[in-house]
């Protein structure tokens, strides 16, 4: 069989897109999934995702990390997949549409800058040494020195599959504060298991925790990723984070065809 297939990437953060409204692909089949993410026997990917009918909104997210299984939400994957909808005609500027944290809203702006509404946030748990929130993904979130030559996935990797988290896990950020408006970030995805050039959900969850951890009093906040730059807005109502964006880029890259 013959796969149609569109690749988007959102600050380096790449992902395999199919539209799947018409319900042709084996969604159960967690090994064609990774085939396909893989990138020496694959087409190559951090993600794959299917755009489906939704009856309530103009489209449903359905989310798979590399490693073939289902996932939380992915923020940049979520803008990929607005843009995508938009080069297929199915939205215009603006859409809402639901994906497994819920309901979504989103917009393009002329230069293909994709806002991203993302959950509210609340029950933040301050530590220390880190911060953890859920930001329709779970992040653990701590400031690093030498940020730059820090081993992102040696260590991620030992915070992911320790105590702290148990078999679940969690995606794993590391944060250097530039100044009050900017903050450098690098992560460690759950489910790719390995550093990748960017993370939505992650660049949110760093975002909120710098405000949080009184880092900066700001409510937008631009993220440094390693594929690019994105920005974080919010509004701080007591201890809760609402209104929240996430805002950056998403690519066409190419499409083809692959036999599955």
């Amino acid at each position: 069989m013959q796969l149609h297939f569109y690749k988007y990437q959102g600050t380096g953060n790449d992902f395999v897109i199919i539209d799947n409204r018409s319900n042709f692909f084996p969604k159960e089949d967690t090994k064609l999934i990774e085939r396909l993410c893989d990138r020496r026997f694959g087409i190559g990917a951090d993600g794959l995702m299917l755009l489906e009918n939704d009856p309530e909104t103009d489209f449903k997210m359905v989310y798979y990390n590399s490693d073939g299984n289902q996932s939380t939400m992915c923020g940049n994957g979520g803008r990929c997949l607005v843009a995508f909808a938009k080069q297929l005609n199915v939205i215009g500027d603006t859409t809402s549409f639901n994906a497994v944290d819920g309901l979504h809203h989103a917009s393009v702006d002329k230069d293909g800058i994709v806002s991203l509404q993302m959950i509210d946030v609340d029950g933040i748990k301050i530590n220390p040494d880190y911060s953890f929130l859920n930001t329709g993904s779970p992040h653990h979130v701590q400031l690093v020195d030498d940020l730059e030559h820090y081993n992102v996935k040696e260590n991620g990797a030992a915070i992911r599959y320790g105590e702290l988290y148990g078999k679940a896990g969690s995606n794993i950020n590391f944060v250097k504060k530039i100044d009050d408006s900017t903050f450098a970030l690098r992560t460690y995805e759950r489910g790719v298991e390995d550093e990748t050039l960017a993370c939505g959900t992650g660049a949110t969850a760093a975002a909120i925790a710098m405000n949080a951890t009184g880092q900066t009093d700001l409510t937008s906040i631009n993220m440094n990723v390693e594929g690019g730059k994105l920005s974080v807005s919010f509004k701080k109502e007591g201890n809760k984070y609402v209104d929240v964006f996430l805002n950056g880029p998403a690519k066409f890259v190419f499409e083809g065809t692959i036999e599955i």
